[in-house]
């Protein structure tokens, strides 16, 4: 899959992460019928493994699928393995070449200006700022575009709605979104709760026909 081509076409990416496997599974078929195709199934949660396998199996081979919290080379095989097609790590680490290694485009957890520069040399698709929130949120990011204007910046960590539409104001390629979105769902809780707040995000994201942010007019 090209990732920047899709991280700027659908503008979110749902991070599931949850104690129940089952109920992550539930959240992620639940977001793809919700119509937020860009999923994140993070390696920290119960039986993450093989939540993306059986969302692969039933989502198909053409839905985007990730693995999320990818730090090691062997998380990195593991996702690959289980049916990920891309990676998402939350920091410069060596799950960044392994997934290169593997053909596998990555969205790179960074914090810094150092963290930026290394993380697009390992061949970083795109670049997570994280935890967006306590790093300044918009304002942070509209600072780091300032030396590196054309880079595809993904803020993650504390993203709600409001922040949502601010980020993509302040040029971000999209936002990265766990519990404001996910809430208990992927704990075996309230899928209406989860259909209603997807709808919140997917009107928070929305473009104008000028391709700008609702928010940034």
């Amino acid at each position: 899959m090209n990732l920047l081509t899709a991280l700027r076409a659908h503008r979110i990416v749902a991070i599931v992460r949850g104690d129940d496997a089952d109920g992550a599974l539930r959240t992620v078929l639940t977001l793809a019928e919700e119509h937020i195709p860009l999923i994140e199934v993070s390696l920290s949660g119960r039986d993450a493994l093989d939540v993306i396998r059986r969302a692969r199996a039933e989502l198909g081979p053409a839905a985007p699928l990730g693995a999320g919290t990818v730090l090691t080379a062997q998380d990195a095989r593991a996702a690959h393995d289980a049916g990920a097609d891309f990676i998402v790590t939350p920091a410069v680490c060596e799950g960044i070449t392994a997934a290169r290694e593997l053909r596998l485009p990555v969205l790179a957890g960074v914090m810094t200006p150092t963290d930026i520069v290394e993380a697009r040399r390992l061949g970083a698709d795109a670049l997570k700022i994280f935890p967006a929130a306590q790093a300044g949120g918009p304002e942070y990011l509209r600072a780091l575009r300032g030396p590196f204007p054309g880079e595809p910046f993904v803020p993650v960590g504390g993203v709600d709605a409001e922040a949502a539409r601010l980020h993509l104001a302040q040029g971000a390629v999209a936002v990265g979104v766990g519990s404001p979105l996910i809430g208990d769902a992927a704990d075996g809780g309230d899928i209406g709760g989860l259909r209603a707040r997807a709808r919140v995000f997917l009107d928070a994201v929305a473009v104008d026909t000028a391709g700008r942010a609702e928010a940034g007019r």
